[in-house]
């Protein structure tokens, strides 16, 4: 484990400890990306031996721990064509980017020097700005949902995949991956989806014609026009990659139906702070060129529509922002929750939610990727079959020359500190994650050809599920049980009382009912010796007060009586609550968990993960309990805040663990809370760290 304060990001020494190597699902990143899903073919699903690894030497042993390589050199390089001539030249050794300009990958087959990862995780949208201009001089026409699901049958998605991906892609309608079991499953809708909402200009411009009119904007010589002036929509189009032609032909197909289109061409580190930190009443922008990685194979596409439609996505202004139907909320809600008793219900959930996201196009999908990763022959690394070499927390691990220990990669992304770096409502940025990575660890790890949980930490994990749920493992190291009741106990945390900062049990919780059940409980045993070996970067042990502070930010944000109160928490708590049910420390030697919830999982493995578990990784990294400290100090002062809705709100900064101004905040918040012994949130903190 690493801690995260004040970390060198360009020269990066990668330390990972040794371990066995797995891991279970992980959200979408932004490629510029953020969440999703990915399917991979059957018999790679199956962990199947490719004629390559099969004719693979033995790897030879040796005394080094860590990393293989000594450090890793992280370099700035957005143009994809000039990255190969640099991998080429020997400049660079990795571009962690996936690259789907046809003639580029071409390059890249084609060089004796170079070598390279396919993936199939990658994919593009279109980000609308849902509100209403505080300015009412100004128009935005995608507040208006009809209008937002009439951009859908704008695009002609084929054109795209054939003129601008050149077939690198798959045509796109709906949140779900392409290349997926849930694709499969739902074959039917989804085709039902492409038939209904295919490539029809006409129908767009009259529908959106009849939207425009309703607002009381006028046709004036060929163009719209608002209170006397032309309707202008203001497109934020990103510049690196296939993104700067398909935000050209958006702009294209719109100026043709009589709009004033400005073209904003930006890269990732300038759109950010428009489109994600932006107040979105300021009407900055009206469309976004969005793209998005599955950093890990999704076994269940479920939990996309509370992602990508509702405010429970992220705690950022334009989430924050998202009004979606009721109703479509909440089945959204259950399919993110595994609310339901069969495959035949889980069906015909998605099967209302599909529709209703159509309905609503807070995004308008447009393409699934075909994506080669580059890099030099000589050096040897991971790669996920969604996720690609920079979505897998495994490239640390495997990152290495193939015949030396030891040595520099220089390794270059598209994309340098993106967005601020803090663990808990930091840079969801893939650029930013993988580095992230690189400084900590999960308590299990995702198998890149499966998606399936491995056990990074765990000595071992019990599952219990509740009678006739089709839930089901595939992997010998979890132990899958059935029960007809699963009782909650009455000493399990379910709450945070922010006022007297201490946790609420079962039995105060749940006080109309004798016995409270879940549909799924998880038990993770540590090793006995997990607190005596794992250490932070700077020497220290991981301590049983690390993991408790991680379970006490899961709430305490979202209270209204505490101090660091964050209404951008408030959605994605009041989802999680909606099935959480409970957790216990049910021992301290060996470190026993037990976490109780209804939303249960598909796969047994993937029942497990760093919140289930208490492993200090929170949402955007890990850290131990101290650093959260000085940053709750801050943001309990007013000086900056842990989210970009929170800080946006406040015209406060963002905390940064690594750059810019907040870092001489926590340096201060350092200094006084060691020379004052502050504990966060001690009446609870103090029976898990001493003075």
């Amino acid at each position: 484990m690493r801690k995260t304060l004040l970390l060198l990001a360009l020269v990066m020494v990668v330390g990972i400890g040794l371990s066995a190597c797995a891991t279970a699902e992980a959200p979408v990143q932004e490629q510029g990306m953020e969440q999703g899903e990915q399917g991979a073919p059957p018999e790679q699903q199956q962990g199947a031996v490719t004629e390559e690894e099969a004719a693979a030497p033995e790897a030879p042993t040796t005394s080094r721990t860590g990393a293989w390589v000594d450090s890793v050199v992280v370099i700035e390089e957005p143009n994809a064509d000039k990255a190969i001539t640099r991998l080429d030249a020997g400049e660079l050794d990795v571009y962690a980017y996936t690259i789907s300009s046809p003639s580029t990958a071409d390059k890249i087959m084609n060089d004796d020097n170079l070598d390279y990862k396919t993936s199939y995780g990658s994919y593009n949208e279109l980000t609308f700005n849902p509100s209403q201009c505080a300015d009412e001089a100004q128009l935005n026409p995608f507040a208006v949902p009809r209008i937002r699901e009439a951009m859908n049958y704008l695009i002609d998605r084929q054109y795209l995949v054939d003129e601008i991906m050149g077939g690198l892609g798959t045509p796109r309608w709906v949140a779900i991956n392409t290349a997926s079991a849930d694709r499969g499953r739902l074959a039917a809708q989804i085709r039902a989806i492409e038939a209904e909402y295919a490539y029809n200009p006409d129908k767009a411009n009259e529908i959106i014609t009849e939207e425009m009119q309703n607002l009381g904007a006028e046709m004036v010589d060929g163009k719209w026009t608002y209170n006397g002036e032309p309707v202008t929509i203001k497109g934020i189009i990103r510049t690196e990659d296939e993104r700067k032609e398909i935000g050209d032909y958006v702009a294209n197909q719109l100026e043709d139906i009589g709009f004033t289109v400005t073209r904003d061409y930006k890269t990732s580190s300038e759109a950010a702070p428009i489109w994600q930190q932006s107040e979105p009443s300021e009407c900055l922008f009206n469309y976004y060129t969005g793209g998005w990685v599955s950093t890990a194979i999704s076994r269940d596409a479920g939990g996309n529509f509370l992602f990508f439609y509702t405010p429970s996505g992220l705690p950022r202004p334009l989430w924050q922002a998202y009004t979606p139907d009721p109703e479509f909320e909440a089945i959204a809600q259950r399919l993110n929750d595994n609310d339901f008793t069969s495959m035949e219900e889980r069906k015909e959930l998605f099967e209302q939610a599909l529709p209703m996201s159509m309905k609503d196009s807070v995004r308008v999908w447009l393409l699934d990727r075909s994506s080669v990763a580059p890099l030099r022959k000589e050096v040897s690394v991971a790669s996920d079959l969604s996720g690609s070499i920079y979505g897998t927390p495994l490239w640390p691990y495997t990152l290495r020359f193939k015949d030396q220990e030891g040595g520099t990669i220089n390794w270059a992304s598209a994309s340098i500190l993106t967005e601020p770096w803090n663990p808990i409502a930091g840079t969801n940025w893939i650029y930013d994650t993988a580095l992230i990575r690189a400084t900590g660890e999960w308590s299990f790890m995702t198998d890149p050809n499966t998606g399936l949980a491995w056990p990074q930490r765990f000595e071992s994990v019990v599952v219990t599920v509740k009678d006739g749920l089709p839930v089901t493992k595939t992997l010998d190291w979890v132990d899958l049980q059935f029960e007809s009741e699963i009782t909650v106990p009455d000493d399990a945390w379910v709450d945070w009382d922010a006022e007297g900062q201490t946790f609420i049990t079962a039995s105060e919780y749940f006080t109309q009912t004798d016995t409270v059940t879940a549909t799924q409980k998880v038990v993770t045993t540590y090793p006995a010796d997990l607190f005596d070996t794992i250490k932070w970067h700077d020497g220290s042990s991981l301590s049983l007060g690390d993991m408790v502070l991680m379970l006490i930010m899961q709430f305490d944000q979202a209270k209204e009586a505490s101090p660091i109160y964050d209404a951008a928490m408030v959605p994605g708590f009041e989802s999680f609550m909606s099935a959480f049910k409970g957790i216990k420390i049910a021992s301290t030697d060996p470190l026993t968990i037990e976490y109780y919830t209804d939303n249960w999982t598909l796969d047994a493995e993937n029942a497990v993960g760093n919140f289930v578990s208490l492993w200090p990784y929170y949402g955007y990294g890990e850290a131990p309990w101290e650093s959260i400290a000085i940053g709750v100090k801050a943001e309990e002062e007013g000086l900056a805040a842990f989210s970009a809705d929170k800080a946006t709100e406040n015209n406060i900064e963002q905390l940064s663990y690594i750059a810019g101004p907040t870092l001489e905040i926590l340096s201060t918040k350092l200094t006084e809370s060691q020379e004052a012994g502050y504990l966060p949130y001690e009446p609870t903190m103090n029976q898990f760290v001493t003075p």
